[in-house]
């Protein structure tokens, strides 16, 4: 039996499923050298961002039964916001793994939405071990935050709203990569798109993977990183296929060009962008990418601890 993959029509129809679940974020202008690019402002969805719309259209998929039993993920915090808001909104009960060192806006943003969470040791623990186990004892279905069709679809919904809001493809498209999912999604909504995937250094494992046509995991140890969002040790064969087959590339920022990008957002476009969330800005501002006229680049979360935020724009 031939595996399930997420697909263009997928998308369309995530899109449509979850329109009325998830805001439809702005394009807002950018002017660099001399182009008018655009900034596709996924920090300002429900949530935090991008993560609920993968998450609803997972969840609105269930049946009664498998409402009734509950759902449970694992995530560093932007996927368990996204799933513990989709929970609380149709009344299923959900369960969200999370690493002991998440970001405490995260955590408090998670549990506001009435999730239960059970923390884990990033170091010594495997979050999908602890996630299969708790879903197998309650039966509940487990949704991972990329390596899962509908999740991937209901993430492209983000470029179907982009050629939505421009009326065409734009002709490249940079997108923050943990796993995958989002920039994934997005190359099957957008196929006439470039596709460039952005991921720290050190932890461009996708990067990597696309350069050597086979997955390839973290190379260890892994640097420490501010963008917790993005730290995906392995990529999952879904996303990697969807954006291999686009032809897309990868490339990887440092600490500092996420902290001034992070500066940037906040300066020129008054956004809160989180690490992980501004890193295909970051690839722009520091010039590893020369985007052409309409490109659009995705920043895709602002969940930041605002102790680290304030000392991070005093710093600039």
């Amino acid at each position: 039996m031939q595996e399930r993959r997420p697909t263009a029509s997928g998308v369309r129809a995530a899109a449509e499923r979850i329109a009325d679940a998830v805001t439809k974020t702005p394009l807002l202008p950018l002017d660099w050298k001399g182009r008018r690019l655009w900034v596709k402002a996924e920090c300002l969805q429900q949530g935090g961002a991008f993560k609920l719309r993968g998450a609803s259209n997972r969840l609105l998929q269930l049946d009664a039964a498998g409402r009734a039993r509950g759902v449970v993920a694992f995530s560093s915090g932007n996927h368990a916001q996204g799933v513990a808001l989709a929970a609380q909104r149709l009344g299923i009960a959900a369960t969200i793994v999370m690493p002991a060192d998440a970001p405490a806006v995260k955590v408090a943003g998670t549990r506001a939405a009435g999730a239960e969470i059970v923390f884990f040791d990033r170091a010594s623990e495997s979050r999908e071990a602890i996630g299969a186990r708790l879903a197998a004892e309650s039966g509940a279905t487990l949704v991972p935050s990329f390596d899962d069709v509908d999740v991937i679809e209901g993430q492209g919904s983000v470029g179907v709203e982009i050629r939505d809001q421009l009326g065409a493809p734009p002709p490249m498209v940079l997108v923050p990569c943990g796993g995958g999912g989002l920039s994934a999604g997005i190359a099957l909504a957008l196929p006439e798109s470039e596709i460039v995937i952005v991921e720290p250094e050190g932890w461009d494992d996708m990067a990597r993977s696309l350069a050597a046509g086979e997955i390839v995991p973290v190379a260890e140890p892994a640097p420490p990183t501010s963008c917790d969002a993005l730290q995906t040790k392995l990529v999952s064969p879904l996303t990697f296929a969807a954006l291999s087959e686009a032809g897309a590339r990868g490339l990887a920022v440092s600490e500092e060009e996420v902290a001034e990008a992070m500066r940037f957002a906040f300066r020129a476009l008054r956004l809160v962008a989180e690490p992980g969330g501004a890193v295909a800005l970051a690839a722009v501002l520091a010039g590893k990418v020369d985007p052409p006229e309409g490109s659009v680049i995705v920043v895709s979360g602002g969940n930041v601890d605002p102790g680290l935020y304030a000392e991070l724009l005093s710093a600039g």
